[in-house]
């Protein structure tokens, strides 16, 4: 290593030939100098936990990065000709040093970091999780572009994480036309696809005309738009299903695990004694159970009509092959009603969910939640139907019942009336 970086020295102070150089005199002789030795390949470091840090640096993408004009010790601030090389820095992981540079980032990309911080990426580094992505991760420091990190034929940076997504959204209507992961997720402030409205907001921030146009020809629009997952009807080769999201109906908002206290799957899994999936009275059980803990909260279920996978969700086709016949949903044994789950929002706003067996939909408990999707006699919710029968014989009862005894009344007093005159 002494040998090494005493060659890298040699050739920064006499040689003056290195890639930094023979790209121009776009550097200051101290860039240059850095460049005389980490331009040279092979440049590594090992590190105490094993692993090899490379400290090779690429001079000429360095000369055309958006970084050659801050230079090397505006980042590098701890390292000086007097003490490097070699610098004798204790680094104790690659991971390590990736979240030490992530503060050096901030010096100038504060807004930028801000944004990181909420979003779903910073919240799984913060609970310890080493494939969570952080600056560096995404973005080559020494070759770095003004906004132009996401490369569109291969996806990177996003598929290096999410290649199984990539795979399905490259196939897809929106790969075909080359939208960039951050025309829907956004580039920093990423959240869980599945938080809040947040898929449907997406969708509906490039085509804001679609509940209009889907007025022309579906029946209950609103009602649609506000149950159903957009690839439900836009991905057809997806695999659906029903799930049972636990609600707030006195808040108006998804029921989230309380921070460091996570109880949904712990009391689903006490619930379903049997490990066969909630049945009815497991279901009741669990909502019981949660409505318990808020006194001002009403803990029901709403339901909704989703993909299985968020591969699937990316395999969208143009809407000529969207699904459109009603009969796909709304027919006895439809296959999304054959999967159901129950969800409650994680701590890091993904869901968690459990499952639930089938028959929890013909369930007196569950009649609020799939309401937003149920048609009398379409999806062959057999309790269902009957309910809304009674219900509909129980409301005209009324009206009718007093029509008769009204007109039976009048008739009645007709009669007397004519017998007294004659």
């Amino acid at each position: 290593m002494l040998m090494a970086a005493l060659f890298c020295l040699a050739a920064a102070l006499f040689l003056g030939q290195g890639p930094a150089q023979a790209a121009g005199s776009a550097l200051s002789k101290a860039d240059e100098q850095c460049l005389g030795c980490h331009s040279v390949k092979g440049l590594e470091k090992k590190l105490a936990s094993g692993e090899t840090l490379s400290l090779h640096v690429d001079g000429t993408a360095f000369v055309q990065s958006v970084h050659n004009m801050i230079g090397c010790d505006v980042c590098h601030r701890d390292v000086t000709l007097e003490n490097h090389p070699p610098l004798k820095k204790k680094i104790a992981s690659i991971r390590e040093n990736s979240l030490a540079l992530q503060k050096v980032c901030r010096s100038c990309h504060g807004a930028i970091v801000k944004q990181y911080e909420v979003s779903i990426h910073a919240t799984l580094s913060q609970k310890g999780n080493a494939s969570a992505p952080v600056c560096t991760d995404c973005h080559n420091a020494h070759t770095a572009k003004s906004k132009a990190a996401y490369d569109a034929p291969t996806g990177a940076p996003c598929s290096n994480c999410h290649y199984p997504v990539f795979e399905a959204y490259s196939g897809s209507v929106h790969g075909q036309a080359t939208l960039a992961c951050s025309s829907c997720h956004s580039a920093h402030d990423v959240s869980a696809a599945a938080a809040e409205d947040k898929l449907k907001n997406a969708c509906s921030g490039c085509h804001p005309d679609a509940l209009p146009a889907h007025k022309t020809w579906l029946p209950n629009s609103e009602r649609h738009f506000e149950a159903v997952s957009c690839p439900a009807c836009h991905a057809p080769k997806a695999k659906r299903k029903v799930d049972l999201r636990l609600y707030d109906a006195a808040a108006q908002k998804r029921i989230a695990e309380k921070e460091g206290v996570p109880q949904f799957e712990s009391r689903a899994r006490s619930a379903d004694a049997k490990g066969a999936g909630l049945d009815a009275m497991a279901l009741h059980s669990l909502l019981r159970e949660f409505n318990r803990d808020e006194k001002d909260a009403k803990t029901t279920l709403r339901g909704r009509l989703e993909v299985s996978t968020g591969v699937e969700a990316h395999q969208l086709v143009r809407k000529t092959q969207a699904i459109r016949d009603c009969a796909k949903c709304h027919q006895k044994g439809a296959d999304p009603f054959q999967s159901v789950t129950v969800s409650i929002v994680g701590p890091d706003g993904r869901p968690v969910r459990y499952g639930a067996q089938k028959e929890v939909l013909n369930s007196i408990i569950s009649v609020d939640s799939v309401g937003g999707f149920y048609a009398i006699g379409g999806t062959r919710i057999v309790l269902l139907d009957w309910l809304l029968a009674l219900a509909f014989l129980g409301g005209i009862s009324v009206p009718v019942g007093h029509l008769t005894l009204n007109w039976l009344f009048r008739r009645y007093a007709k009669r007397i009336s004519g017998k007294e005159d004659s």
